[in-house]
């Protein structure tokens, strides 16, 4: 009996017991991960784990139902409890849901991957990350640490509409940090980014982050900051790293147009939205230097899949253009009540959980610039980067990052390391002040993006470049 044969088998009991739509995604999982610290392996994770999840909907209700069993009897009593959970639902009135329409498919789809992280041996990775953790140490790090991560993730998905999709999505990343301790300061430098990078690649992605060229740098530099000047406080020219400017556009820009937060579905993880849909299509987000891109196609980003789990095809689409607000993030029921035609952005972290509206690829398309040039046509302000802290309010509105690192610019030249760097904003508002960004484009990734209650980590990219924002609020103490 095939995995499309046991989905099929869900979603046609779910069809028995009266769900008008139903379906169903069986997952097989894999996932490691090690961590060192200061030339020693601290930590190493393996699971793996199966199972099948259902969807059944019912008037104006869903009904989801999962189990760790893919026998054909276990996938029908789940078809078969969908509903009757959706049934259940449907007894509290509710608005109507109707689906978006989207082409049944049968297809396959696998994520780019030239080296299998999970064949790797062991031993070479622990070498990686001991090796770096060691190096940092040795060049002044107090604490060094290091980690990567992989997941190997099949899905089978079938709908009552005819879907029956097949996808390998293979994705991994690393990361390492060093932490320098004074007298009551701590300093932390990371490489390539806080949380590491990541991907929807093999092996190869983590190769090419030469992880151990760059470990000096980190210790030294994070001794450097502990004497360092702190950065100043007042409204300044700020310009943002790729790596800090992904998390500006997640926290404030990705979270906001989901639409289930706009329509107030979602609430949990300092949601909802500012955003009022009357005015998509009119509403300025940011300059004209202001592309964001949802584009789930991107080979190799982490928010990269050929279908979505509602088995919508990936598109790329706009979210901002020129500065208008004009696209969001959906689900094809979401998407129905609000008036659009178009989902495509939902997905789950595992068979046991329930898909929602996520993240893909949200990205700021490049403008005409190059950091060189930005730098250049600053005569006083503030350059920095790598992310270190972050805080948004639920209307993911008014927000306050801090940054691992910054340099004054003066004149035109980067000077003298500054540290403790913070900056704060409004969202459209600081979006508008916009008014340089560069060709030099960079695709990040982030793992850990919280959303739901059970919680759900969503796997998202974000294509970015260096950029500058004028009359910014800088240096903010707590």
């Amino acid at each position: 009996m095939s995995f499309f044969d046991v989905a099929e088998a869900a979603v046609a009991a779910a069809l028995d017991a009266g769900a008008r739509y139903a379906d169903a995604r069986v997952m097989h999982k894999r996932y490691e991960s090690m961590e060192a610290r200061n030339g020693e392996v601290e930590d190493l994770n393996s699971d793996e784990s199966a199972g099948i999840g259902v969807r059944a909907l019912v008037g104006s209700s869903w009904g989801f139902y999962a189990v760790p069993d893919l026998s054909d009897s276990a996938a029908r009593l789940a078809g078969a409890r969908a509903t009757a959970i959706a049934k259940a639902s449907a007894r509290v009135a509710g608005p109507g849901v109707d689906l978006v329409p989207t082409t049944a498919a049968t297809a396959t789809w696998a994520s780019e991957c030239r080296i299998d992280p999970l064949a790797v041996p062991l031993s070479d990775k622990g070498d990686l990350l001991t090796h770096a953790t060691k190096t940092m140490v040795e060049h002044g790090a107090d604490q060094a640490t290091g980690v990567y991560q992989i997941w190997d993730t099949r899905k089978w998905f079938v709908s009552s509409e005819g879907h029956r999709i097949d996808q390998h999505v293979r994705e991994c990343g690393a990361g390492i940090q060093a932490i320098a301790i004074g007298e009551g300061e701590t300093q932390v430098r990371s490489y390539p980014a806080a949380r590491g990078q990541y991907g929807t690649r093999g092996w190869e992605l983590v190769q090419g982050l030469d992880l151990l060229a760059h470990a000096p740098r980190l210790a030294e530099e994070s001794r450097e900051l502990l004497t360092a000047p702190l950065c100043p406080s007042g409204e300044t020219a700020l310009i943002l790293g790729g790596e800090q400017l992904f998390l500006q556009i997640h926290e404030s820009v990705g979270h906001a147009i989901e639409l289930d937060r706009i329509l107030g579905w979602e609430a949990a993880f300092a949601g909802t939205s500012w955003l009022d849909l009357s005015q998509l299509g009119s509403l300025r987000y940011g300059s004209e230097l202001m592309n964001i891109s949802i584009d789930p196609t991107l080979p190799g980003a982490l928010g990269s899949f050929g279908y979505d789990d509602e088995g919508t095809p990936a598109a790329k689409r706009y979210a901002v253009k020129d500065g208008i607000w004009v696209g969001v993030l959906a689900g094809r029921d979401s998407a129905a009540l609000a008036g659009l035609d178009y989902g495509g952005s939902v997905r789950a972290d595992g068979w046991a959980r329930l898909p929602m509206v996520r993240m893909t690829n949200v990205g700021l398309e490049p403008g005409p610039h190059t950091l060189e040039q930005i730098i250049a046509e600053t005569y006083d302000g503030v350059f920095m980067e790598n992310n270190r802290s972050w805080s948004i309010d639920d209307k993911r509105l008014n927000f306050q990052f801090g940054c691992e690192i910054a340099y004054e610019v003066k004149n035109g030249k980067r000077g003298r390391m500054l540290r403790n760097p913070t900056y704060t904003g409004i969202g459209p508002k600081f979006w508008q002040s916009m008014d340089m960004l560069s060709s030099e484009i960079e695709y990040w990734g982030t793992p850990n993006c919280g959303k739901g209650q059970p919680t759900q980590v969503g796997h998202t990219g974000h294509p970015s470049a260096p950029a500058r924002f004028q009359n910014v609020r800088v240096g903010v103490r707590a």
